[in-house]
């Protein structure tokens, strides 16, 4: 049960440290038989993608620095993993930190992450992210609206 926890635990880890690194379509290829939703702060849907191609998509938007990032860093914490057999779930915050050459080091979202997965022939993967709750600052360097 402990080895499921921790495997869960890294896909959360491991999707945070792929989007600061600017891997996208790795990032993206987490959820390739997934969901992955945002939502407004009422509940309602603002957007959703399903699969990899959508999710790499939506990722798109997203400013890369001339270092090759979006000069980022995704903070999860305040994570809870409840397995259930081949099902899991999690609930958790999300703090991303940006610098970059225009901006000093300063928060510019915080929201959570309510994520549902489901292991597969022994490996654990997700089935649905919901991204909601967000506080924004300034995201001028990290998001092309255009």
């Amino acid at each position: 049960m402990f080895e499921d926890w921790l495997a869960v635990h890294a896909l959360l880890t491991t999707y945070a440290e792929l989007i600061d690194r600017g891997r996208f379509v790795d990032a993206a290829a987490l959820f390739d038989a997934a969901v992955y939703r945002v939502e407004r702060d009422d509940g309602s849907l603002s957007a959703r993608y399903e699969g990899a191609d959508e999710v790499l998509g939506f990722f798109s938007s997203t400013i890369i620095h001339a270092d090759g990032t979006p000069r980022t860093r995704h903070l999860v914490s305040n994570v809870a993993i409840e397995i259930d057999g081949d099902s899991a779930s999690s609930r958790c915050y999300v703090t991303v930190l940006q610098q970059t050459d225009l901006l000093p080091l300063q928060p510019i979202a915080s929201g959570r992450y309510v994520d549902r997965f489901r292991r597969e022939t022994g490996r654990w993967r997700f089935e649905e992210r919901v991204v909601s709750g967000f506080l924004l600052g300034d995201r001028s360097q990290h998001v092309d609206w255009s």
